[in-house]
């Protein structure tokens, strides 16, 4: 009759902690397998499968269309109060931010307001987020007013961004069909904080020549910040004083109003003052008292058209040329997006599909496309607002949109002699959340050196270059950065902690004691060809055995090293080259007289293994075990009989209630020393 595992309370020095000892044999891998009825077969894939097997058309319909899903639940009483007041707060953020934004992007003002219109409404029924504002943002006007100003006299503003945004949204729905969305995860947040920051310091360029009513000469190509900030500095002299005043009048009020007035307010009332609506409105009336323009040479918005802009198909001649342009902007665009979502969807417990939102772009940029629209692109400021002001649903963006209509049909004539210098300080004042990213530096460098020299390089690409050199040198660091882990991965030696099952680095904890004549080493990462040659060497340094060198020539000295225990139980994967290399090594250590064991393989990573043959040796020189303990215990059992005793604290004996009773040909006697 087999002996079933026995479970008893017992003592501990520490009389407010209790523990449970609880006794089992050891195992060898297989008779692990065997005892536990180990079975692989659910995970053997079919060669050939059907590729319609799977398919459903109502899901394949409410996957594209996520409107259908979320919308028949719309919960009146709970959502549409807060949905409304949330929507017209950022509706009237759109109007100042969207023609701001719009010069950046090198187009009439108004272009600004279209993008926060047409284009959100597409993304209403395709997209996933329920938080981030669609529309214009200062990242992606400044790269597009870069493309709009190479093609200056030889077409059209608005025919460059069109063709710009049919070939943005083809590049959106070419990545939603190879499911390109799983590969956000390569864009690092050091990344994306080195490029936004770099991008900030650009857009704050783009803008001083406004704030101090000075006017420069366009720069194309690279170097281009600094370049401006050169000839800046010659043109200081001739600052238009008064315009140099409404901007630090306007700066110092939003500034103020922002770290002062709203976090006062934001306890007395939901809905935020619109003080940067009030600044524009502020301004025009006051440009229209004084005459500004005329009196003073302020430098004005100029004409905004009224109603509904002509359905207008894009250059597809023009647009062959500006592939490279759309596709670097389609992934800055679609990355903001993306990492403004997921912030704002794990604060409110819910998830976004990454490969939906490549659709939802693509379908709002083709749709901008025809209707004289920027690129689409999410605003952290605009999705701050929205949160805090209590949105819920997508529904807010129907609501921003109602307000933007009266914008375009009624109120666009009234901003005409607005003063550009105030839209300049709106945009300025906006960027300090982009700024202060600078932040991020010492924060990755006291985390990552090498997460710290990503976010540098991106950021001093970008500013002293050009964005889309910076964002090329931020990928390339990136999946360098991966690769220099992958091939340097955590190694170390285990001690043995005693009377527990606890094997611990030596380096870390001092409890944990060596076993003699035992090298218990661990290995984090993955085995492949590319990190075959560091694992030798990883391993070799450890235990301080060449065993390469010493297989070809005579040991000088005896080995005190019986056998080597390798812990595998964090190694995520093992290609064939690394299974031939560990057998290589494995057969120079045999040589040696010393056994290997390797312990805690996953399943994945030990059928790899035995796929390509690498076997336990009927001279025991070689084997495979369930655990490191169970490796030690059969190291060392010819010499002593050691304790298998696992102690867990009795708070979790509730959660097993379960008796293993192995086979009685596996059951191994458990003594003490």
């Amino acid at each position: 009759m087999p002996t079933p595992v026995q479970i008893s309370d017992t003592e501990h020095p520490n009389a407010n902690v209790q523990v449970l000892k609880v006794e089992r044999p050891y195992y060898e891998q297989h008779q692990f397998n065997n005892a536990l009825y180990y079975d692989n077969s659910k995970d053997k894939k079919q060669v050939c499968s059907n590729p319609l097997a799977k398919f459903h058309p109502l899901n394949m319909m409410l996957s594209m269309f996520p409107i259908l899903s979320w919308l028949p639940k719309y919960d009146l009483k709970r959502d549409l109060i807060s949905d409304m007041i949330a929507g017209f707060t950022v509706g009237v953020m759109h109007i100042p931010q969207g023609m701001g934004y719009a010069l950046l992007g090198s187009v009439p003002p108004i272009i600004g307001i279209y993008t926060a219109f047409f284009p959100v409404l597409v993304y209403f029924i395709f997209g996933t987020s329920k938080h981030a504002s669609l529309g214009t943002f200062s990242v992606i006007s400044i790269m597009v007013g870069k493309v709009v100003l190479r093609y200056t006299g030889i077409y059209e503003p608005m025919h460059v961004v069109s063709s710009l945004c049919i070939v943005m949204g083809c590049f959106h729905i070419i990545m939603y069909g190879i499911r390109f969305g799983v590969l956000s995860s390569l864009l690092s947040d050091a990344l994306v904080s080195g490029f936004t920051t770099g991008a900030a310091i650009g857009v704050l360029t783009s803008q001083v020549k406004d704030l101090f009513g000075i006017k420069l000469t366009q720069v194309l190509g690279k170097y281009e910040i600094v370049l401006n900030w050169y000839e800046l500095l010659g043109k200081l002299p001739s600052t238009n004083l008064v315009t140099f005043g409404i901007s630090v009048l306007t700066i110092t009020v939003l500034v103020l109003n922002n770290e002062l007035l709203k976090p006062r307010l934001s306890k007395l009332c939901l809905v935020p003052m619109p003080i940067q609506l009030i600044a524009a409105v502020g301004g025009t009336l006051a440009s229209g008292y004084f005459d500004l323009a005329k009196n003073y040479n302020v430098t004005v918005v100029g004409h905004i058209p009224t109603g509904i802009p002509a359905f207008q198909p894009p250059d597809l001649d023009l647009s062959r040329h500006l592939i490279v342009d759309g596709l670097i902007i389609a992934i800055v665009s679609y990355t903001i997006t993306v990492s403004i979502a997921v912030t704002f969807a794990k604060s409110n417990n819910y998830e976004i599909d990454f490969n939906q939102e490549l659709l939802a772009l693509g379908a709002s940029n083709i749709c901008g496309t025809f209707f004289s629209c920027l690129p689409l692109s999410a605003s952290l400021s605009r999705s701050q607002v929205q949160v805090l002001t209590g949105g819920r649903t997508q529904l807010t963006s129907i609501v921003s949109c109602s307000i933007l209509i009266c914008v375009l049909l009624w109120i666009g004539p009234f901003f005409e002699i607005l003063p550009k210098c105030i839209l300049a300080s709106i945009i300025v004042v906006a960027l300090k959340g982009l700024l202060v990213q600078v932040k991020d530096f010492f924060r990755f460098w006291n985390i990552s050196r090498l997460d710290a020299i990503i976010w540098l390089a991106t950021f001093l690409a970008v500013v002293i270059v050009s964005i889309d050199v910076g964002l090329l040198v931020g990928i390339v660091l990136s999946v360098a950065s991966i690769s220099i882990r992958s091939l340097k991965p955590y190694t170390c030696l285990l001690g043995h902690v005693p009377n527990t099952d606890l094997y611990l680095d030596i380096k870390r904890y001092k409890a944990a004691q060596e076993i003699e004549s035992i090298k218990i080493c661990h290995y984090c990462g993955s085995l492949n060809f590319a990190s075959r040659s560091n694992f030798k060497s990883e391993l070799c340094s450890l235990i301080g055995i060449d065993a390469i060198e010493l297989t070809r020539s005579k040991p000088s000295q005896p080995i005190d090293t019986n056998c080597i225990i390798i812990d595998f139980s964090a190694l995520s994967y093992i290609d064939p080259s690394g299974v031939l290399s560990l057998q290589q090594l494995i057969n120079d250590f045999n040589r040696l007289s010393i056994k290997v064991y390797i312990a805690g393989a996953s399943c994945p990573v030990y059928e790899m293994m035995k796929r390509c043959d690498l076997n336990e040796k009927p001279d025991g020189s070689f084997n495979f075990f369930p655990t490191i303990h169970d490796a030690v215990h059969h190291a060392k059992e010819k010499l002593v009989l050691i304790p298998v005793i696992t102690e867990i604290p009795s708070k979790l004996t509730a959660d097993i209630g379960i008796n293993i009773i192995p086979p009685s040909d596996v059951y191994r006697s458990i003594t003490h020393f």
